[in-house]
């Protein structure tokens, strides 16, 4: 069995809170969507806007295999944008739960929506649209109305149908349950579309496809509405990896798709996300990397290659042996028992201090440990910045990367970001460094409080994080930055 995927990244999940997208983000994101081999892109909703309108037509136009398709209500004028825009398809709804007529319909009876909805699939037909028609709220709609929207729907030559879990209410048992018996009773496909209120969506989408369901609706990391839709990244290796069902999707375009999305919508993925969180392929703990080493699948269900990802081994108060001696040889160094006893011993006591272990304090943990002095390859020699209301921050910075002086000014909406960019500038020469993390955390309180600031950068495939600790923040940042250079910089 193979069941299609309609994603809603760009349309339900472009309606996340706060995010908001460009043609040319949409565009791009629509293009990792089809690399990953999504059935149908759900593109927006044309009507919406001019940009969204622009935004399906340029996607309907940059000839991609998936079906491209926009969202629309029963109206005339949505119908026509779609068709305008040169999408594919519609996912048109209209509203099934008495809740949802009285509020969108108001005076309208459940027959004269059922009429409205005919019409509007007539209509879109001849305007030579596939039609996926949706009951909205149909989770909490009386089943015998919803059987008879669908019903004439089928008559008026819908192509596929969809039951919409709009709040998110449905459980696992209820969602087999109802898709068992809408795909027995329609040779036309049947369509699931989940959100996460109770946090279920995955479940229940699943379940939905154990029950018949021939396709699912998804957005990548979950975004959408409220708690968001049910993720496609989840669900997908959910049904092919513990339910034997198939998909088209390229699996190793899962994290190169999730990390564009994130960087695009600005919604941070959680730590502890599946598949796609940092720590989903992180391991710290001894006794768990122990026998990671030797045998990956005691502690991981996939191979996170799997999915375009990598496993890492980080160290803090629970590391082991293990994990240090792997840290070690990747750096080129050896140690004595006695030494190693030494290590380990002060990456624990960093780790009790409440820390988070940086691979900078790592190396110069082992460093100082064994006697070793390394020249750094970068060393901040003079550094001025100036902001101010009606003012753009402008940094001025001198380094010496390896004996060389450089000097460089960069702006930047902050004096932060500014001072980050002027060392870019500095370095642009040497090596292609791009800063994929930053997070900063006051450690005490005041306008005076230590800020303890940790980056993450990136050179080619390595992924180093840094620390800096100042009271001054641009400092702080400065700091952490230089720290992951001279450990990236050969």
């Amino acid at each position: 069995m193979t069941v299609r995927i309609l994603d809603t990244t760009l349309r339900d999940g472009e309606q996340t809170p706060g995010v908001s997208l460009s043609v040319e983000q949409k565009l791009m994101i629509a293009e990792a969507l089809d690399k990953m081999g999504v059935d149908i892109i759900e593109a927006g909703t044309a009507i919406a806007s001019e940009g969204e309108f622009r935004a399906i037509k340029a996607i309907s136009e940059a000839g991609l295999n998936a079906e491209i398709c926009s969202f629309g209500r029963i109206k005339f004028e949505d119908i026509d944008a779609a068709a305008d825009a040169g999408a594919d398809s519609i996912f048109m709804v209209a509203p099934s739960s008495d809740i949802h007529i009285s509020s969108k319909f108001p005076g309208k009876t459940r027959s004269e929506i059922v009429e409205m909805s005919v019409k509007a699939i007539e209509y879109a037909k001849e305007r030579g649209l596939i039609v996926e028609f949706g009951g909205e709220d149909a989770s909490r709609a009386d089943f015998e109305f919803l059987i008879k929207l669908y019903d004439s729907a089928v008559e008026a030559r819908a192509d596929r149908l969809t039951f919409t879990d709009t709040v998110g209410v449905f459980t696992p048992e209820r969602a087999f349950e109802t898709m068992q018996k809408l795909s027995e009773r329609y040779s036309i496909p049947v369509a699931f579309h989940g959100h996460d209120d109770f946090g279920l969506a995955t479940a229940n989408t699943v379940f939905a496809v154990k029950g018949g369901a021939d396709e699912i609706h998804v957005a990548v990391n979950g975004l959408g509405e409220r708690a968001g839709n049910a993720a496609l990244e989840e669900v997908v290796m959910a049904l092919e990896f513990l339910y034997g069902v198939k998909t088209k999707i390229n699996k190793q375009m899962i994290y190169p798709a999730s990390q564009l999305i994130e960087k695009l919508s600005r919604v941070k993925v959680p730590p502890n996300k599946p598949i796609v969180g940092d720590n989903a392929f992180t391991h710290e703990s001894g006794i768990h990397t122990s026998a990671l080493l030797k045998n990956s699948q005691t502690y991981e269900p996939i191979s996170p290659e799997i999915i375009g990802r990598k496993r890492l081994i980080v160290l803090g108060k629970h590391a082991g042996r293990a994990s240090v001696e792997m840290i070690m040889k990747e750096l080129g160094y050896k140690a004595t028992p006695d030494q190693m006893k030494e290590i380990l011993s002060r990456i624990k006591e960093v780790g009790d201090r409440g820390k988070r272990v940086t691979d900078a304090d790592i190396r110069t943990i082992i460093e100082t440990v064994l006697q070793i002095r390394k020249e750094r390859k970068v060393e901040l020699l003079d550094l001025s910045i100036v902001s101010g209301v009606n003012l753009m921050p402008t940094a001025s910075i001198k380094l010496k990367i390896n004996g060389k002086e450089v000097i460089e000014a960069g702006v930047g909406t902050g004096p932060v970001d500014a001072a980050i960019n002027a060392i870019k500038k500095a370095i642009k020469d040497f090596a292609d460094i791009e800063l994929v993390g930053y997070h900063v955390d006051a450690i005490t309180g005041g306008t005076d409080a230590l800020v303890d600031v940790i980056v993450q950068l990136k050179k080619e495939d390595k992924v180093v994080t840094a620390r800096g600790a100042r009271t001054d923040i641009v400092m702080a940042s400065i700091e952490a930055f230089i720290e992951g250079l001279n450990m990236l910089i050969d």
